[in-house]
């Protein structure tokens, strides 16, 4: 049985989970539960921290997992990355009060608090930087204020609340992280791979919508030519008119303006649906 890890809180929780339910596996209603075997899909779940996930797919004790990009290289275990799941992003940064330190070189002899002290060390090592790296468990942003730092590393997304601490945001981007599947060191492609076909169809087909429409044959090609999908659109005969209906994927972030072009051409009846699963 697929022993799989998933977050048991935090901002990736219920992400993971709902990405697992839409690929069609079991998941847990009590979030109180840390254990659902999913029998029909020989699976079993294991709700661990997220920090800890990439620890019992490092191990062996588990076969895949989701967690963060960050938490997988700060854990430091021979755990690999198998695939981005496209939520969860976030950028890891450093920070400072204004003007004290404006360059990672500036670093060097200072104290750094962060929750993410490997990853961190191996970034500053990668410059030729030595500091001193304070783990702190959480809120780093006060670790300046209160005397325990210099500099802070941590997860950004608006920024805001480095501003109300005194500090901004220095220096290129330590990681650009995101929500991702990792298996274990010896954990084979082919033991996950309907895992990771499953999470693939899902992951395509929010980027994609089934469109429907009817068009004139003299207007078949420029119509086509608007919707070529992935290999051809499906094209039928309509009884009793020269009129085609044509059935294809496209892209969701172009699907109005796709619409308007296929208006434009002359088709008509014009029609998208949801996406739940696919396969190309």
């Amino acid at each position: 049985m697929l022993r799989i890890a998933v977050p048991n809180k935090g901002s990736l929780s219920e992400a993971a989970s709902q990405l697992l339910r839409e690929a069609g596996y079991k998941q847990r209603r009590d979030p109180r539960e840390l254990v659902l075997v999913d029998a029909r899909n020989e699976v079993e779940f294991f709700f661990l921290r997220p920090r800890d996930v990439a620890v019992y797919v490092g191990s062996g004790t588990v076969h895949a997992g989701i967690t963060g990009r960050d938490l997988l290289l700060d854990s430091g275990t021979p755990a690999t990355e198998h695939l981005e799941l496209g939520f969860g992003g976030s950028t890891f940064r450093y920070a400072a009060p204004a003007a004290s330190v404006t360059t990672v070189e500036d670093i060097a002899g200072k104290r750094v608090a962060t929750s993410y002290p490997r990853l961190v060390k191996h970034h500053l090592k990668s410059f030729g930087v030595d500091a001193t790296v304070v783990r702190l468990d959480g809120a780093v942003e006060s670790s300046v204020r209160l005397g325990v730092a210099d500099v802070v590393a941590d997860v950004v997304s608006t920024g805001t609340t480095l501003k109300a601490a005194g500090l901004e945001i220095f220096g290129e981007p330590i990681l650009k992280s995101e929500a991702i599947l990792i298996k274990g060191p010896d954990v084979s492609e082919s033991e996950i791979a309907v895992l990771t076909g499953r999470l693939r169809g899902v992951l395509m087909a929010r980027q994609f919508v089934l469109v429907d429409y009817d068009v004139p044959d003299d207007r078949l090609d420029e119509a086509v030519a608007v919707t070529p999908g992935f290999e051809a659109p499906t094209v039928t005969p309509l009884h009793g008119k020269n009129w085609h209906a044509v059935r294809v994927m496209v892209p969701r972030s172009e699907m109005n303006q796709i619409m308007d072009r296929l208006y434009a051409a002359g088709a008509r009846a014009i029609l998208t649906t949801e996406l739940l699963a696919v396969r190309v």
